[in-house]
């Protein structure tokens, strides 16, 4: 933890068959739902990384202690893909809003999934 700072941690864990299910149930209406058209060009039809990015949603909004209360919505919380392939969160709305209250100055993230898992644990640094 940095020197005067606040350290908040969030992790979360999916089934990817359980997005692919919302997928094939809802389709477009759960996709836009959930994710940003930035999200969603990103990962393509890939319901792993679909999984994994609502994972990282899940752990952003752990971290941030709220849940999805407090008037956030899926989209608020974007997590997003570097050239390098390194995935950031970018938060929008009340996320945003309620991040900066806490005193959230950066974040780390990192993604992963195998099989039928994905997975999401988040730092958030004030």
């Amino acid at each position: 933890m940095t020197q005067g700072g606040t350290l908040h941690v969030g992790l979360d864990i999916i089934r990817v068959s359980r997005v692919e299910r919302a997928i094939r149930r809802w389709g477009d209406h759960f996709l836009d739902r959930v994710f940003t058209p930035a999200e969603r060009q990103e990962c393509g039809e890939r319901p792993a990384s679909l999984a994994a990015r609502f994972a990282g949603k899940e752990a952003v909004l752990k971290a941030l202690g709220t849940g999805r209360a407090r008037g956030i919505r899926w989209t608020d919380v974007e997590i997003r893909t570097r050239a390098t392939g390194e995935p950031w969160v970018q938060l929008h709305g009340a996320a945003a809003q309620w991040a900066t209250a806490l005193g959230v100055k950066e974040w780390r993230i990192s993604l992963t999934h195998d099989g039928d898992v994905a997975a999401a644990i988040v730092v958030a640094l004030g």
